[in-house]
């Protein structure tokens, strides 16, 4: 017999997961199962390979739903069927829209209609089309004349999605969630499951033996309908040309001739590595991977888009030398095997970065040039978790705003314990990890060989494009590669700030040139010094301490700098040992002459994934495509731990018959298995330093411009106002927006700063787009009256851009500008919207003297922009102190107790062992320069943070491998003078 069910992939629908729906159907006798979600097909390839696992014959197929209304059901009775069903409901999940009440006429698809639905319709039905009765409908088909009719073929429809009546009453929390309404509230009207739980067969086939063709017709679909696939086949468009051969030819070329302008023409090693990697890229059949990734290269390169080439896909010369990535895997000596080996059971890809900015141009590009048949980006499932478990049921119950905010920030508190949150958190934990959003990947793109839809129905995601409603595990299982296409801001200001410095002071810089950067003494300072604020990947507080600690002046340190700030690393206590190695080599002791010699410089701390393999490959003997099976066993990514524990033990028999003492062969392997879980690819390191050294060239240089990239690019560890004041560090002089002044974003003239009309809170982009087209076609605005008049700006904008003195060119007060634009506009119903042939002169009115006060203008800065400009934080205060010591000045202080003050910048709260909040500050001083605080448990309780603004510190100034910071005593916010304005 046949069942239907629905998954958990039936969102806010289905109580169980694909897997435990096959062994639900199993449990019951069931020898054949259809998975039906509703409008999806997201759980079909896990629910196969569960059936396999299991000995079902799997059937798939589609729930077409119109809101809560089932209209029909299609079920794939092949390959090509499925293609037709993810087809049909793509073209309406894309345009948004319902699907129709009559299915077209199908090839390889079943259709089965409702037995509510079919006893009303007088539609006859087509060949492929019949009406399911449920078990419970049973009863209804004795007084239905539509046994009697001819055309009209019944089948037995047991559609299950719960184990159990506690499952059922899941189902009832999930419709609830998703019509936004309480428990009470439900009915059958919300698209209730009836009687959802799972029956047996022997149970079923008594209540239908009196209708044997119900049964038949059921198990006749079983038989016809198996669906078959096969997961160890490639998905991914196989050819780049018409053939492999010729892609390989075709790869070779490219690759030697990058070779050959990235190493010189007589660089053995290089072309050796090449042909190496060329012939398992050949073997394993990847040669369209690589020339489709450097095809999308090479048009961004034609538009001059800059990118970024990172991942492990960095671990590769051929990739070094067709351009898709800018580290040299020789120079850091990387191992290809790392990205792809004849034994990586998943498939490696490519992380492609471009500018926030120009990312959208570069995917349309590729759905252009592979078609929309075969493209799609890449799905995600967002799952319910802690906070919005408790905030989605607490509302079904219906908790109070302040209750549920109450048990969201504190759920275990003595005070949120009640009948209703036991229940909540009962349910809570059977939602926990459930699917609950279909979404978008970061960047995944898929490009496949057949039709994207003999895999997947195609979701449109707001701002999207057509997106698979699987997710990258499920594209791995079944043999998509996928192809990264992210966007970062980190790339839009290097590339704003090459055209900044072209615009600004006629100099061209080319940003790719990596390797003059590095070798540049003015800049392997400016690393050690920390001053990297707004530089990609090294901008962040802690990353800073560390540049400073391990005087970090070369391209080296940074990537292992990039390596061990990882959580992972930080945490496990690595990269303290690694600062103390560096600082003190000479205390270093090696368990074994090959640690030393691989592992040294690193000091003896394994910090990458490469570390890994160099100790597996060159310590025990594994040849490198082992080792890093491996390595990806002991980071969770290996499925068959058969084969991962013969591995093991290879590596200890290896070790034996080397000879080695078994207490070492023990600790290696301990230091290996323990770091390999958490270690960071050494080509993603080198890939985040590559681009650290370009913001760091143009920063070191250009610092003026770098500032203004910065900002404009809105992406960055600070807020605007930390990279303002960095600007005025910079030698810029900072001007507030100006109507005739300032671009929509931020300007550079000279050292000018005009901040850009994007900045106004509460101004409308409309409105500010217009104000700097209209003056850009028509010249400078004269006055207020003909700045109204050609804008046709309302009074609220009008305002707005009065209070930030975006009108001062006018010389006159803000008070005064304030009634005139009110005598202007407080009583017109409609701005004039044509240019008049006579302009009639405004009346005059004479205006009392109206005073302000500079902190009047400083309020409305920080109002509407965020941050005051005319004055600092500092000015703003009641008092005059600076504090006692001066950021710059912190290490002569050492073991002494200093007053200091400081503007907060950023705060990062860790636990203790114990499970004790404490919490790091970072703040900026009088001066503008950054100094760096500690609060301990027990003091942060005694005088914790209270928000932005300007402190009063009390501590001992302490220091770490030559970095200095504060141990906070005691902290006090500071009052600022009265608002004048209220």
């Amino acid at each position: 017999m046949l069942a239907f069910v629905h998954s958990y992939y039936s969102l806010r629908y289905g109580t169980l997961s694909p897997e435990e729906l096959v062994a639900e159907a199993k449990k019951n006798g069931y020898t054949a199962l259809a998975l039906t979600d509703i409008n999806a097909t997201s759980g079909v390839f896990p629910f196969v390979q569960a059936c396999v696992a299991q000995g079902i014959e799997p059937v798939v197929g589609i729930e077409f739903r119109v809101g809560n209304c089932w209209v029909y059901t299609g079920i794939a009775q092949n390959q090509e069927g499925f293609r037709e069903l993810n087809e049909f409901l793509s073209g309406y999940l894309l345009q948004h829209q319902q699907v129709p009440e009559t299915p077209p006429a199908f090839q390889q698809v079943v259709i089965i209609y409702p037995f509510a639905r079919a006893k009303e319709s007088v539609q006859p039905l087509r060949e492929n089309e019949y009406v399911g009765v449920r078990p419970q409908e049973l009863n209804q088909l004795l007084f239905s004349d539509l046994r009697k009719k001819k055309n009209v073929r019944l089948m037995l429809y047991p559609l299950f999605t719960c184990k159990n009546q506690e499952g059922e009453a899941l189902h009832r929390h999930l419709r609830a969630i998703d019509h936004n309404i309480l428990l009470s509230q439900l009915d059958h009207s919300h698209g209730l499951a009836h009687e959802p739980c799972f029956q047996t067969v022997h149970h079923l086939q008594k209540q239908v033996s009196h209708y044997p063709e119900l049964l038949n017709c059921n198990e006749q679909l079983a038989k016809e309908a198996v669906f078959s696939f096969d997961f160890k086949k490639r998905r991914n468009k196989l050819y780049f040309t018409t053939c492999a051969q010729e892609d390989i030819v075709l790869l070779k070329k490219l690759a030697l001739d990058g070779a050959t302008r990235r190493y010189g023409g007589g660089n053995k090693v290089a072309r050796q590595r090449v042909l190496h990697e060329l012939d398992i890229i050949a073997k394993l059949e990847f040669g369209a991977y690589f020339l489709i990734t450097e095809d999308v290269i090479s048009y961004a390169k034609k538009r001059n888009f800059y990118h970024i080439g990172r991942g492990s896909g960095a671990n590769s010369v051929v990739a070094y030398c067709l351009g898709i990535t800018d580290v040299d895997p020789i120079e850091l000596d990387l191992y290809f095997e790392r990205f792809l080996n004849p034994k990586r059971t998943s498939p490696p890809d490519f992380d492609i970065d471009f500018s926030w900015d120009e990312r959208d141009e570069v995917l349309d590009y590729i759905f252009k040039r592979y078609g929309r048949e075969h493209t799609a980006l890449m799905g995600a499932m967002v799952t319910f978790q802690q906070s919005s478990i408790l905030r989605e049921l607490g509302k079904v119950y219906g908790l109070p705003k302040t209750e549920l905010d109450a048990l969201v920030e504190q759920p275990q508190a003595p005070s949120n314990a009640n009948h209703l949150t036991k229940e909540i958190f009962r349910y809570g934990q059977l939602l926990t990890d459930f699917p609950n959003v279909r979404s978008i990947h970061a960047g995944g793109v898929l490009i496949s060989e057949d039709s994207i839809y003999n895999y997947t129905a195609l979701d449109m995601p707001p701002k999207g494009l057509p997106t698979a409603q699987w997710d990258m595990y499920v594209a791995e299982s079944i043999g998509f590669e996928k192809l990264d296409i992210l966007s970062q801001r980190g790339i839009g200001h290097i590339k704003e700030c090459v055209q900044l410095v072209q615009q600004n002071r006629g100099i061209k810089v080319d940003a790719h040139e990596v390797a003059k950067f590095k070798q540049d003494e003015k800049v392997k300072e400016q690393l050690r010094s920390g001053d990297t604020i707004g530089c990609f990947y090294i901008e962040s507080p802690a990353m800073r301490g560390l540049l400073k600690k391990l005087r970090c002046n070369h391209y080296l340190s940074l990537v292992a700098a990039s390596s061990i700030i990882r959580p992972g690393v930080a945490k496990s206590g690595m990269m303290k040992a690694y600062i103390e190695r560096f600082h003190h080599p000479e205390k270093i002791q090696h368990l074994h002459p090959v640690m030393a010699e691989q592992l040294g410089e690193t000091y003896g701390v394994m910090v990458y994934q490469e570390d890994v393999l160099k100790v597996c490959h060159h310590f025990a003997g594994l040849d490198l495509a082992d080792a890093d099976v491996l390595r990806r066993g002991m980071s969770g990514k290996y499925r068959s731990k058969a084969e991962f524990q013969k591995l093991v033990d290879k590596f200890f028999d290896n070790c034996r018959a080397k000879g080695y003492p078994e207490h070492i062969t023990k600790e290696v392997w301990r230091q290996v298995e323990s770091f390999a879980g958490y270690s960071f690819s050494k080509a993603h390191s080198a890939s985040f330093a590559v681009e650290s050294y370009q913001s760091l060239f143009l920063k070191t240089y250009y610092p003026l411009e770098f500032m203004v990239a910065v900002i404009n690019n809105f992406g960055g560890f600070y807020r605007t106002w930390v990279y303002v004041q960095q600007t005025q560090k910079a030698g810029g002089t900072l001007h507030l927006p100006c109507v005739n002044q300032s671009t929509y974003y931020t300007s550079l003239s000279g050292t000018d700063v005009f901040l850009g009309l994007v900045h106004i809170q509460n101004l409308e982009q409309k409105v500010a787009c217009k104000i700097v087209a209209e003056r850009e076609e028509n010249g400078p605005y004269t006055c207020l009256e003909e700045f109204i008049r050609r804008t046709q700006i309302s009074l609220e904008q009008l305002l707005v851009l009065i209070r930030i003195q975006a009108l001062r060119f006018t010389n006159k007060g803000k008070k005064n500008l304030l009634w005139e634009a009110h005598l202007q506009l407080g009583h017109k119903v409609k701005a004039q919207s044509t240019e008049l042939l006579f302009q009639t002169p405004t009346k005059t009115f004479t205006l009392p003297t109206l005073t302000h006060t500079v902190i009047e203008d400083v309020y409305d800065e920080m109002e509407l922009l965020g941050f005051p400009v005319t004055c600092t934080y500092f000015d703003l205060l009641k008092t005059a102190e600076r504090g006692d010591v001066p950021a710059r000045d912190l290490r002569a202080f050492v073991e002494q107790k200093v007053r200091m003050m400081g503007v907060l910048v950023a705060t990062k709260y860790v636990r203790t062992v114990r499970g004790d909040i404490m919490q790091f500050g970072t703040f900026l001083d009088a001066a503008g320069d950054f100094f760096d605080t500690v609060h301990f448990p027990q003091t942060l309780k005694a005088w914790p943070f209270k928000g932005n603004g300007v402190y009063l510190l009390l501590g001992k100034v302490v220091e770490e491998f030559e970095f200095p910071s504060m141990e906070v005593e005691k902290m006090v916010k500071l009052p600022f003078q009265q608002d004048p304005r209220y």
